[in-house]
């Protein structure tokens, strides 16, 4: 029996003379929750569309549930469960017509698998007679998961299913994501949110359509060695430019109020560094050793395939 819920096999895919995926490869296990990482443009809806058999691939294989993309893409639609990016529901039509809907196109009832989807139906359900183009972003996403699963999928896709969703409805879908893969469900989701990484089983950090590197969250933190400076100062735009100015550094990137730094040395020259921060004009500048986290990872490796 086959433990694998996709196999994926030197896939590519160009728009035109754009190289969207670049020979990538990858399975995912039965039962798993996997995440493709990434920034805008890094070729994870692409790859979800050719997976929900939306796209066909230019070369390469892709099974899913030991059925092919573009030979079986008939049974891959029986068995999956998709969830685009942007909204894509009826939005004309109440919650509770569109959960009909597609119950109706996959031949079954909302009674049937009422079981499945009841913990996140349960919270729009008192907006079952609202048009879906009214409920807010959270209630859509609920609404969107709950068409997605009304036929009682092996597999779920999901495309950024949090951009643009606030903080605690972001917290509320991974929840329900973790029941549902509780229950035996696949489920392959790319997410640009870095915080989203921790919460699956593996995951792939893709850039330009290239896998950088696939392992549990935890093993590609480990694998970074570098240290690492956090530092702010009163003008922390300036001490962007001057930081990657300086003969000494690696990479400095903005994260939130800090600048996270690396150096070319391995023993970071910490009062060398004040110095020419102090020459160039700076206040108030804060330094700080910080663990690496998967954001850091992900941005040497982005620098290493460039």
């Amino acid at each position: 029996m086959n433990s694998k819920s996709v196999i994926v096999r030197q896939l590519g895919k160009t728009y035109g003379k754009k190289e969207a995926l670049s020979k990538i490869s990858f399975e995912v296990d039965k039962g798993e929750l996997f995440g493709f990482i990434g920034p805008d443009g890094a070729g994870k809806t692409t790859l979800f569309r050719i997976l929900s058999t939306l796209l066909i691939p230019n070369e390469g294989q892709v099974t899913v549930e030991s059925f092919d993309v573009v030979k079986n893409y008939r049974d891959i639609r029986k068995i999956v469960g998709y969830m685009p990016g942007r909204f894509s529901l009826y939005q004309d039509l109440s919650v509770e017509e569109n959960l009909k809907f597609f119950a109706t196109i996959f031949g079954t009832t909302i009674e049937e698998n009422y079981e499945l989807i009841k913990d996140i139906y349960v919270q729009i359900e008192p907006f079952k007679n609202r048009l879906a183009g009214k409920l807010s972003g959270g209630m859509k996403q609920k609404l969107a998961l709950s068409c997605a699963l009304i036929h009682k999928p092996k597999v779920l896709f999901l495309d950024e299913p949090t951009t643009g969703v606030d903080a605690v409805s972001r917290k509320e879908f991974w929840e329900m994501l973790k029941k549902l893969n509780e229950r035996g469900i696949s489920i392959i989701v790319s997410t640009p949110y870095m915080d989203e990484a921790l919460l699956c089983n593996r995951v792939a950090l893709i850039n330009n359509g290239e896998l950088l590197s696939i392992d549990t969250p935890e093993n590609i933190i480990a694998q970074n060695d570098q240290d690492i400076l956090a530092i702010k100062s009163d003008n922390i735009y300036k001490l962007t430019l001057d930081l990657r100015n300086y003969d000494e550094t690696d990479t400095a990137y903005l994260f939130g109020e800090y600048i996270h730094y690396t150096s070319t040395i391995k023993d970071i020259n910490i009062s060398k560094l004040e110095h020419y921060l102090q020459v160039k004009g700076h206040l108030n500048i804060v330094m700080k050793n910080i663990k690496p986290g998967i954001e850091d990872c992900f941005m040497k490796l982005m620098k290493r395939s460039t």
